[in-house]
């Protein structure tokens, strides 16, 4: 099998993932899975697609991630490798999908206004 690339997004950050025929390693940025998410519980969300699929993984995925904060990247690197799931096995779609892994969360924080100590909060106000 040639290489197969996907791009997942999830915030402010941009996974861009890569799949070759292998062991079943995962790559990011130079490190492991374990070294780069130290978290467990972030673990499962890289994780949940080859969870999902109940099959041998027999790919190497190599990872190129950046912006945005730990579980931002995480849930796009998910979405990368959901995406190529589907490339590679097009029967992989609806499990994929039901789970909302090949949707894009586009939810971004709302930016500080003026005026405001926050995006909509106010300050304290006072009649007298």
């Amino acid at each position: 099998m040639e290489m197969v690339n996907a791009i997942g997004r999830r915030k402010g950050s941009v996974a861009r993932v890569y799949a070759t025929s292998g062991k079943g390693g995962v790559i990011i940025n130079g490190k492991e899975l374990k070294e780069y998410f130290p978290q467990p519980h972030i673990h499962n969300k890289v994780l949940a697609p080859f969870e999902l699929m109940e099959g041998d993984n027999i790919y190497d995925w190599n990872v190129n991630v950046a912006g945005g904060g730990f579980k931002g990247q995480a849930e796009a690197v998910r979405m990368g490798i959901s995406r190529i799931l589907v490339k590679i096995n097009e029967d992989n779609r609806k499990p994929l999908k039901d789970m909302k892994f090949l949707r894009r969360d586009a939810r971004v924080v709302e930016r500080k206004k003026y005026g405001k100590p926050k995006a909509r909060k106010s300050f304290q106000f006072s009649k007298r």
